[in-house]
Formats: structure tokens, sequence, C-alpha cells
């Protein structure tokens, strides 16, 4: 007799108008059924039959045509993101949670198109409410309107959403593929400059945050990297610190709730600063050490900076505490992450090469930061080339 074939399992055949056909069964309200996916080749059907295969496994298959975008977005969220980082997943959860699921989550999956995916990303770019139901308890969010690259982040997230459901066969083709986005404008890139650093530097004196503006001026760490710094991380005798995580507001959980993760690009980096900034270091030690003294703290978490009870310091704390310095010394265009540009800038300027600068602000790759501070560079080149010039009118004279 011939081999019954496995729930599942599936064949694979070529269509007369030149396209393939997979087939495979499975059992629905006790009975057998066969069920296809479609592809332009051989192996794209073949990769839908494994995705197929995999929900059956795993017990998240359901008829194509009764599954929701909301219960979707909760299987591919749960079976399919092993592979990218906890603060990615939870990334992702927020924006199905806040923005995806109250818009679309009631839509069946196969019912989504095109045209409605549009109206998602310009309804939400508009002054809007949002409803969550959460244990059964309705909240209400006001949202301004996403910008953007906002816009842009969640059509990410929901085209690779819609991906694994073209591959696991509940839709034939991603309504997000002829969605239009909004443009994305590059945001203007302030930095310290010239005299206004020293005014800076003056400004930030005896002030409760001087040492992290301080530091965070010289080594470029991101916002959640410098408020996460802990002390195993810094190696005085070598001077060097180790940039190995983050400490980054869990918005699923709620304002205020803080967690710890891995660096934005996934990787640990070691940096070595100018002595001065481990000196600064050297100095909050000392601070922070007779604030324990005083109040009896114990840092559980070995924080570089805390308050003086012992907690970490909030992004928003940090971030608006510095705006208000800024805005009184004639700076209110500089935000707090322009501390990070201004460094970056200062180091191309003082003639650090592309790849150092790029490993120090744990970039991705060099091509990221060379596209980011072009126009540094580009100054460089023109100055350069004036060099240059004169050189030759030098000895050509």
């Amino acid at each position: 007799m011939a081999k019954k074939r496995a729930n599942g399992e599936g064949n694979i055949r070529k269509r007369a108008n030149g396209s393939w056909e997979g087939r495979y069964s499975v059992v629905e309200n006790g009975q057998t059924v066969r069920r296809s996916v479609y592809g332009k080749t051989q192996a794209e059907v073949r990769k839908k039959l494994s995705s197929v295969t995999f929900d059956l496994d795993n017990g998240i298959y359901v008829k194509p045509e009764t599954i929701t975008v909301a219960e979707w977005f909760d299987a591919w969220k749960t079976e399919y993101l092993s592979d990218v980082k906890p603060s990615t997943k939870e990334q992702y959860g927020y924006l199905g949670k806040i923005h995806i699921k109250p818009f679309l989550g009631s839509y069946k999956l196969q019912k989504v198109n095109a045209p409605l995916i549009q109206r998602f990303y310009n309804e939400s770019q508009k002054p809007h409410a949002i409803t969550i139901v959460e244990n059964d308890k309705k909240r209400i969010l006001n949202c301004s309107g996403l910008s953007a690259k906002s816009v842009k982040n969640l059509h990410g997230v929901l085209h690779k959403c819609f991906a694994q459901a073209v591959l696991s066969g509940y839709i034939k083709t991603n309504p997000c593929d002829s969605c239009i986005l909004p443009r994305v404008e590059k945001k203007e890139m302030n930095v310290i400059q010239g005299d206004n650093i020293t005014l800076f530097l003056q400004a930030i004196k005896g002030d409760t945050f001087e040492n992290l503006y301080f530091i965070d001026l010289f080594t470029g760490l991101r916002q959640g990297e410098i408020i996460g710094l802990t002390w195993d991380c810094v190696d005085f005798d070598k001077g060097i610190i180790k940039v190995e995580k983050q400490l980054r507001n869990d918005r699923m959980q709620g304002r205020g709730n803080y967690t710890f993760s891995s660096p934005k690009n996934g990787k640990f980096r070691l940096i070595k600063p100018a002595p001065l900034v481990m000196d600064a270091l050297k100095k909050e030690r000392a601070e922070q050490a007779k604030n324990r003294l005083k109040y009896g703290f114990e840092n559980k978490d070995n924080l570089v900076f805390t308050n003086e009870i012992g907690e970490h310091v909030s992004s928003r704390t940090v971030y608006n505490h510095v705006k208000l310095i800024l805005e009184k010394i004639g700076l209110g265009n500089i935000r707090f992450h322009d501390l990070r540009h201004t460094y970056a800038t200062l180091s191309i300027q003082n003639g650090d090469d592309i790849k150092t600068v790029s490993e120090n602000l744990g970039h991705a790759t060099v091509a990221f930061t060379l596209d980011v501070y072009s126009h540094v560079t580009e100054e460089m080149k023109a100055n350069s080339a004036d060099r240059m010039q004169k050189f030759i009118k030098a000895v050509n004279s």
C-alpha cells in the first residue's frame, strides 16, 4: 500500500500558466482538507509549505479565512521572532498594541488590502484617539499623530508580519507592497561648535549632572547607554569603558518602568576616552560614595549615575535638565542627542579615522557613519584642498 501522507505534508507541481502550486492537507472539524499555496518558483512554494508545516507542528495553524489581523500578529510575534533582540521584539509588540491592533485588529487577514493599509498610514499621521483593551478594560489614548519616520517604522513591522502570512499560506500577496509612505525629512543635525563648547562646559559647572554631560560630550554615548553605565564596565587601570547595555523605558509596562537591554546594534564595544573623561568618572564615584554614606542607599544595579538615594536617573529628567541649561546660554536648538553628534564631529575634525569614530559610536557600519557625517567630511575635503593649494604654490614659486 502507498504510504499515507502525514498531516501538513504536501506536494509541489508546476501549473499551466508557469506558476507553482504546493498542496498540503490539514484536519479541520474532523475532516481532512486539501489546501494550496502558490508562488512564482518551486523554491518559493517549498518555503511556503515549510512555513505551513511549522504552523501545524506548533499548533498555531487556523483556517486562513477565519484568522484576524490581531490573532495573526500575536502568533507571528510569539513564534517567528526568535532571531530578533528582546528590545526589538518589545518595540514590535508596542507598535502592535498601540497602533496596529486598534485600527486593523478586527479585520479578517484575508480581507485586508492595500487601500485599507494606506488609509491606516494616512490616518495615523493625524491627531486621533486610540482605544486599547486590557484585562477587559478600555483605555483611551490621545495621539497627536505619527511622524513620517514613525509611519515608516510601523510599515516595516506590518510588512514583515504580512510577509510571513504569505509564506504561511494565509494570504496570497502582501498588501503593504503597493502602499505609498510619507517622505521622511532628514533631521537637521545640530552640534556645539567653537567657543560654545567652552560656554557649555562653564554652564554645567557644579550642576547635578555635570559629570554625566561632560562624559557624554566626550564619549558620544547614547542616552540609554550613559544612564545605564555600571561601574563594572569602567576599567580605571586601563582607561577603558565597556558599553554592553543600555537602560531604557519599557513602554509595554508603562512610563517609568526601566529595564536593561543590549546596545542598539546588539554588540558591546570598548572605548578608550581621553584621560580627563576618566577623571570625571573618578569624581562621580567620589560624589556617589558621599551620597551613599549620607543617605544609606545600596545602588543595587551598580549604576555610575544615580540620584541622591541610589535610584537610576530617568532619561526624561536628563533631557529636560540639559535643555534648560542650553536655553539659558542661547543654544536652545541643541538636544541631548546632539552631544553625541558634537563628539563625532569633533573626532572627525581632529583627525580620527572614520573606522575608529564608527566603532566608538557603536554604528553598525562605517558606511552609515560616513552617510550621517558626510557634511563634516566634505568640509574636511575642502580644507584639504586649500592646504594642498598652498603647498603647491609654495613649492612651485
